[in-house]
């Protein structure tokens, strides 16, 4: 098949099932719009796969883990109430145990059994994203489909590169005008999640330095504040993350049924 010329839409083309992908890659150095397009038979590998019943998925365990989050910040919050009263120079040893170090520990359990499940789901989910973007604009991305799983485990680079991918993925998957002219995809959902992941994990990572060495109440009560903040910013993070892989997913549900062009 090839795609209408620029003025006419193409006619739907839903998702398939595995065998042959409904768009064909366009060779190299000709873009979508603009004269005859020649066409080259796909790869393989080259198919199309609906993101749909992984971003389902996300949202349930997404909101659970927004929910944890949530629990945890009020853990937290309840434990500074047990600690002021406390003297300030008594050691963490001394403490009495009750009800505060029970919920911390069950909020940590709990973080552990949804955001490692989450992490795994979100990661497929964003390869297959990733994937879908290089057949619907082969030329739009500047580093491999294997980088959507390697790149969050980069140190330091896992702060930039996956969103490097994101936003390549995210104009990738965004309908051209129907006379074939580029068209704006705004990012600032995209932006708003990735900025609030980003500080919630660097929180979350100084909290659980400063945590972890604090020996008096004193120590104690400002990191605990600081694991209040974590938790608070990683809840919103949660709740864009959910915006997100949801707007992303009918993105690339409109594309493979519509085509590369909108409807006028």
């Amino acid at each position: 098949m090839s795609f209408s010329p620029p003025g006419s839409p193409p006619p739907a083309q839903p998702f398939p099932q595995p065998g042959p992908a409904p768009y064909q890659v366009p060779q190299q150095g000709h873009p979508y719009p603009g004269g005859p397009v020649h066409m080259v038979a796909p790869a393989p590998h080259d198919v199309l796969r609906s993101p749909q019943g992984l971003a389902t998925a996300l949202t349930w365990l997404l909101g659970a883990a927004t929910a944890v989050h949530l629990f945890s910040a009020g853990a937290g919050a309840y434990e500074q109430a047990w600690l002021r009263g406390f003297s300030g120079d008594v050691h963490f040893d001394d403490l009495e145990l009750g009800l505060s170090p029970a919920l911390t520990i069950l909020a940590g359990l709990l973080q552990l059994l949804t955001v490692l499940p989450t992490i795994v789901v979100f990661i497929i989910w964003f390869h297959r994203v990733r994937s879908n973007g290089g057949i619907f604009r082969p030329d739009g991305f500047t580093l491999g489909r294997g980088w959507a799983i390697g790149a969050w485990f980069v140190p330091v680079a896992n702060l930039v590169m996956p969103c490097r991918i994101a936003l390549q993925t995210w104009r990738a998957s965004t309908q051209r005008g129907p006379d074939g002219s580029d068209r704006p995809a705004p990012v600032a959902l995209l932006m708003s999640w990735w900025a609030f992941w980003v500080l919630g994990a660097i929180l979350g990572r100084v909290f659980s330095r400063i945590y972890m060495s604090a020996d008096t109440v004193d120590e104690l009560l400002p990191a605990g504040r600081l694991g209040i903040a974590a938790d608070l910013v990683t809840m919103v993070a949660g709740v864009l993350a959910v915006l997100f892989v949801r707007r992303l997913t009918a993105m690339q549900n409109t594309m493979a049924t519509e085509g590369p062009y909108a409807r006028a």
